[in-house]
């Protein structure tokens, strides 16, 4: 089941929303990155809700009982390894061996039958005229099952990163950085697009610009502010207007 069929007030619970009608956060960029670094739940795939609610799931199985609004504090934007160590920290409880494999086997599942891109982000992969790259905390399985089911892994396979290639996930900035040398660009030459808190904080350590995509079925535009520590140059909620706010960005014909 994805967030897109949860009722409101789980929306806002996952993410601590305001109510409709609260002020987004919109600015115009006019600057031209070398190297768009795209995470991929939540901005690529609208997955996170569909993630959140398997663990939820699992774990309660075993009789730990988390909800919504305790995925969203401690593990969305994080890697599995995180997730299973502040679990076995939190509740002293260390996981039976085939807990991961039954997890991610349910959650590949759910997604062949949950799954969607998001809404016209393939059309601006197909026009980007800047070089793009995927950055994820995901599993390389993961990822790349994911990317093929929604038809964006011949684009980007190739280029995509995740956190099992560095020494630290995010909201460490390693991951990030490993992704601008791989393209041989700096930090300050890269735009992260990102929804997590934990990704956002990825980036500014990076030295990266940061935008915060916020049109994923767990989001939307009433999100509130973001913390001190977590605040974007930009804030948007729909790949339509990408190459509104930045038209710089749009390969030329």
């Amino acid at each position: 089941m994805g967030l897109g069929d949860c009722q409101a007030g789980e929306k806002r619970k996952l993410y601590g929303q305001r109510e409709p009608g609260a002020h987004s956060l919109t600015k115009v960029n006019t600057d031209k990155p070398s190297l768009l670094i795209l995470d991929c739940d939540g901005v690529l795939i609208d997955s996170e809700i569909i993630s959140a609610r398997m663990l939820i799931e699992e774990l309660a199985g075993l009789g730990v009982a988390i909800d919504l609004g305790y995925v969203a504090k401690h593990f969305l934007g994080r890697s599995y390894p995180t997730v299973m160590a502040q679990i076995r920290r939190e509740f002293g409880l260390e996981l039976p061996p085939e807990f991961e494999a039954r997890y991610r086997e349910r959650l590949l599942a759910a997604f062949e039958a949950q799954l969607r891109i998001m809404p016209h982000v393939a059309e601006v992969i197909a026009d980007l005229g800047v070089p793009a790259c995927v950055a994820t905390s995901s599993s390389p399985r993961r990822v790349e099952s994911s990317l093929r089911l929604v038809g964006l892994w011949d684009r980007l396979g190739a280029v995509t990163f995740t956190a099992s290639q560095v020494e630290r996930g995010k909201p460490a900035p390693d991951l990030f950085l490993f992704a601008a040398a791989r393209f041989a660009v700096q930090p300050e030459e890269c735009l992260v697009i990102e929804d997590s808190l934990t990704g956002i904080r990825a980036g500014l350590a990076a030295g990266m610009k940061v935008w915060r995509f916020t049109g994923g079925s767990h989001m939307g535009p009433d999100t509130p502010p973001e913390p001190e520590d977590a605040i974007p140059d930009l804030r948007f909620a729909s790949f339509a207007d990408f190459y509104q706010i930045a038209p710089q960005l749009k390969r030329q014909q």
